[in-house]
C-alpha cells in the first residue's frame, strides 16, 4: 500500500511538472489591448495550451520583443521553446500545426482552407483599417463615408458566413476556426467603435446571422476571458489617441 501510494505521489508529481515546464516553454509577448495578440491567446485556449502571458507597455519595446521580432518589433510574439514565431495569423497557424491532438483550427479540405485565408487576409488588409478610418475621419462627409465602407463590408462577411458555416453556429462549422478567430478578434473594437460613433453595425436588420455568431463567438470558453470588456478598451482608446497625439505645441 505505501509503495502504491508512493506510486501515485510520484505520478502526480511528475505531471505538475510537466505542466510547469510546458508553460514555461509557451510564452506570448503581447498587450491585452491588442487584437492580433488575441488570435494566438484564443488558439492556445482552444489546443488548451498553457502560456505566459508577457506584457508589453505602451510606448516601450522590452528588449525580448526587439531580440524575438527584429524584422516588425511589433507583437504577437509566440515564443515556444526558445524560437520566437511572428505575425499573428501565421502564429494561429503554427499552433494548429504543432498541437495536432486538439480540436483543428484550420479546415482540413485545401480548398476550404484557402478560403478561409483569403477572408482573413481581407478583413486584414481591407475591414479593419476601414473601422479604424472612422475614428480618424475629418468632417461629417467623410465620416459618412467611412461608416458606410465597414457597412458595406460587413454585408460581404454576412454572406460568407451563411455561405460557409451551412448553418452551423461558426464559420469553421461546429466548433471555432480559423476565421471566427480571425474576424472575432476585431469585435471589441468594433463596439467601441459602435459606441463612439453612434452606429449599430451588427445588428438583428442588416447583419442577422452575425449578431448571433457574435454572442456565441464572446460566450465560448476559448473566448469570454481574453475579450476585453467594452469600456476598458474604450478608456485604453483614449490614452491611446493622446499617446499618438504627443505633447501639446
Amino acid at each position: 500500500m505505501h509503495e502504491l501510494c508512493s506510486h501515485r505521489h510520484s505520478t502526480e508529481n511528475i505531471t505538475l511538472i510537466k505542466k510547469a515546464m510546458a508553460k514555461s516553454d509557451v510564452k506570448l509577448l503581447g498587450a491585452w489591448p491588442s487584437p492580433y495578440v488575441m488570435r494566438a491567446r484564443i488558439a492556445l485556449n482552444v489546443k488548451s495550451v498553457d502560456y505566459e502571458l508577457l506584457e508589453e507597455t505602451l510606448g516601450s519595446k522590452s528588449d525580448l520583443l526587439l531580440k524575438s521580432n527584429p524584422v516588425h518589433k511589433k507583437i504577437p510574439v509566440l515564443i515556444h521553446n526558445d524560437k520566437p514565431i511572428c505575425e499573428s495569423l501565421i502564429i494561429v497557424h503554427y499552433i494548429d500545426e504543432f498541437w495536432s491532438s486538439g480540436p483543428s483550427i484550420l479546415p482540413s479540405d485545401p480548398y476550404d482552407r484557402a478560403i478561409a485565408r483569403f477572408w482573413a487576409a481581407y478583413l486584414d488588409e481591407k475591414w479593419y483599417p476601414s473601422l479604424k478610418g472612422i475614428a480618424s475621419a475629418q468632417g461629417e462627409e467623410a465620416k459618412k463615408a467611412a461608416v458606410d465602407q465597414v457597412g458595406e463590408s460587413l454585408a460581404l462577411i454576412e454572406d460568407t458566413y451563411v455561405k460557409l458555416s451551412k448553418g452551423k453556429p461558426f464559420f469553421g462549422g461546429e466548433k471555432i476556426g480559423y476565421l471566427d478567430i480571425a474576424f472575432g478578434c476585431f469585435l471589441g473594437w468594433l463596439r467601441v467603435t459602435e459606441k463612439t460613433s453612434g452606429v449599430k453595425f451588427l445588428n438583428e436588420a442588416k447583419t442577422p446571422h452575425l449578431a448571433k455568431w457574435a454572442v456565441r463567438f464572446c460566450a465560448d470558453p476559448a473566448v469570454k476571458d481574453v475579450m476585453p470588456e467594452t469600456e476598458k478598451l474604450a478608456e485604453f482608446a483614449k490614452l491611446l489617441a493622446k499617446f499618438r497625439a504627443g505633447p501639446p505645441k
